[in-house]
């Protein structure tokens, strides 16, 4: 009975204010989970009925005990638009995790790019950039090079900075961004991926050439600055 009150205060203080007190409840009873294996099914069954804005806590707690529900990794997606930047990093790396261990995750997140609010868009690239790496997680993230926030474009930009080679039909589209996007954050990161990427394309090299006596102080800095990585990195890949 002690134990069982234990619990149910823990599962309690995972609806508290204070996220410190979240998530020393969450760690106890994640510690606890091998022990009490009615938890799992306890906490499954709370996520269904529990109000909208203490339902993360619980999925959270579940998806490191158990295999994640549908229903668990809906809240953890949900979470990823949270306006609390602890929060949905909090999710963030858990869901890294879980992808790296079952593919049919990093899935759900491309699905992500298509689907979510702008903020979840940017949190599933994010996701996608630190999990393991493959071709289907590139082509996500040039497809998102296309998304009409430009928030969720700097970030895929940025992000396929992590990857050591790019195709050449990806290297344009980047290149197409760095000429022809509206927002000057953009241009400036691509500048900059493209010079880490190492791309030695002609077209590349004249972009970043003109953009050096571009009126935008900010964007000759970053053009400068890609053409100085280009050289150290020597040419891309190519296909």
């Amino acid at each position: 009975m002690e134990d069982t009150q234990k619990i149910d205060l823990l599962i309690e203080s995972l609806k508290h204010p204070e996220k410190k007190v979240i998530r020393q409840a969450a760690e106890r009873l994640i510690a606890m989970a091998p022990q009490v294996p009615e938890l799992a099914p306890k906490l499954n069954r709370l996520l269904t009925i529990t109000p909208d804005q203490y339902r993360w806590p619980i999925a959270y707690v579940l998806a490191q005990i158990s295999p994640p529900s549908p229903p668990c990794l809906e809240v953890l997606k949900e979470t990823l638009g949270s306006g609390d930047s602890d929060i949905r990093w909090a999710a963030a790396v858990l869901l890294v995790r879980l992808g790296n261990a079952d593919k049919g995750v990093t899935a759900l997140l491309r699905d992500l790019l298509r689907t979510g609010t702008p903020t979840q868009r940017r949190m599933a690239v994010y996701c996608i950039r630190d999990s393991d790496q493959n071709q289907a997680c590139v082509e996500a993230l040039l497809d998102s090079l296309r998304d009409p926030d430009p928030l969720v474009r700097v970030a895929s930009v940025t992000s396929l900075k992590a990857y050591a080679t790019i195709s050449k039909a990806g290297r344009d589209s980047l290149l197409r961004l760095f000429l022809n996007d509206p927002d000057a954050r953009v241009r400036r990161n691509t500048a900059l991926t493209l010079g880490q990427l190492g791309a030695s394309d002609e077209e590349v090299g004249r972009a970043l050439s003109e953009a050096c006596q571009s009126g935008d102080p900010l964007l000759r800095k970053a053009a400068r600055s890609a053409l100085d990585l280009r050289a150290k990195k020597g040419p891309a890949e190519r296909d």
